[in-house]
């Protein structure tokens, strides 16, 4: 099956995670797909194919003759969507790119001026929305290439590679997709996720991740009596957020820089609620980021009472790199893999978290791979057909076990 024929079939599932939910998975419709998924697994050939209790999906390609003693590699996906736009009801069009803008629809258009990464793809074809949802290339795609990479392999045991370990996880997207891997089970000497963005970027490097939320807690009472009274929870919860810097948010930042964001704000005069994410790259400066948190908290404590202000801090994970540098023949590995297909490797920070962060720090050592998409999360998210066909030639070759 083609890699695009797979792919679009694939995002006709609504499997959107969610961050409210507590049950594993988050949204029991990702058991959906996982179940087709492990399925084709089975038909393909694959041994071991399953959907577990918490709906990962694994299974494993044998050896082939003479390279049974290869260390296992594992390929890695996730079939969740983001919950950050609508993922329901996906209706995708490929579209023969001449540059210029792209309507989506009679109201939304893609412009060019807006989105300059569009000028690389001119006479391709782009997989886009109809732009009312997202796309769902972050990650049924790499979902897609990892499928039809195995697929061409079971199909031609004359190319030589050891055992090729493949898992598919729900819940990415919301930071649980590592929390019931089975690592054990997977049985991989090291893997790749494959869940990045434009073709060939190679990406071991990512955020330090934490959450941070605040709690200001405030005293209210009749406006015409407030006078030396009130304590308006609201407005102690603005000067928190005008302590921290501002040019530190996503919006000035980029390449290694990390942000503080605030992603949710709620309240009254008695109580407010802040939400913000942490980032940086650097471990040093991302525990500076969390102390300058709590500092905040206690200068407001001291200043409007003990108990006005709580920061509750929790990490959520980190930064790869210290994982993957005693086991760099994985990069130079992908390297010379994207090479073999005429792709050169960009290596670049990844400015968010993957499965592959947190798989790296339980002993799973996952650096991650390009899909080929670009503007994830959004309605203007879209993926070249030609940057999924070269993926699934780069992931094979990445197997393929050198004579």
């Amino acid at each position: 099956m083609h890699v695009v024929e797979r792919f679009l079939r694939y995002v006709s599932y609504d499997t959107q995670s969610s961050e409210e939910s507590s049950t594993v998975p988050t949204t029991e419709k990702q058991k959906v797909l996982g179940a087709a998924l492990a399925q084709e697994l089975s038909e393909l050939g694959l041994h071991g194919a399953k959907m577990d209790e918490y709906g990962y999906v694994y299974g494993w390609l044998p050896a082939t003759v003479g390279c049974e003693g290869v260390p296992c590699l594992g390929l890695i996906a996730h079939m969740d969507t983001s919950p950050s736009a609508p993922g329901a009801d996906i209706h995708p069009k490929v579209v023969h790119y001449e540059g210029g803008d792209i309507p989506l629809s009679d109201r939304v258009v893609m412009r060019a001026s807006e989105f300059a990464s569009l000028s690389k793809y001119v006479g391709q074809d782009l997989i886009v929305t109809d732009g009312t949802t997202l796309l769902g290339a972050d990650d049924k795609a790499g979902v897609a290439e990892i499928f039809t990479a195995v697929e061409y392999l079971a199909a031609h045991p004359e190319i030589p590679h050891g055992r090729i370990a493949v898992a598919i996880t729900p819940d990415e997207e919301v930071g649980s997709g590592a929390d019931h891997f089975d690592v054990e089970g997977f049985g991989a000497a090291a893997a790749y996720t494959v869940d990045g963005g434009e073709l060939g970027e190679l990406e071991y490097e990512n955020f330090n991740a934490a959450s941070a939320k605040v709690t200001v807690r405030g005293f209210n009472i009749h406006p015409g009596s407030a006078k030396d009274k009130m304590r308006n929870a609201c407005l102690m919860a603005l000067e928190f957020v005008n302590m921290l810097p501002p040019a530190e948010t996503p919006a000035h930042t980029e390449g290694y820089e990390g942000f503080y964001h605030l992603g949710h704000m709620e309240g009254d005069e008695t109580e407010a609620r802040l939400e913000f994410i942490i980032r940086d790259h650097d471990r040093a400066r991302f525990e500076e980021r969390k102390e300058r948190m709590n500092l905040i908290a206690a200068y407001l404590n001291g200043k409007y009472g003990p108990t006005t202000v709580q920061v509750e801090l929790k990490d959520s994970y980190y930064n790869m790199k210290a994982q993957i540098e005693p086991h760099m023949y994985l990069i130079h590995r992908a390297r010379a893999a994207f090479a073999k297909v005429g792709v050169e490797a960009q290596e670049v920070p990844i400015r968010g978290g993957t499965d592959g962060a947190r798989l790296s720090y339980m002993g799973l050592p996952c650096p991650n791979l390009s899909t080929g998409g670009a503007n994830f999360h959004g309605v203007m998210e879209y993926i070249p057909v030609q940057s999924m066909e070269k993926m699934v030639q780069v992931l094979v070759e990445l197997v393929t076990e050198q004579k």
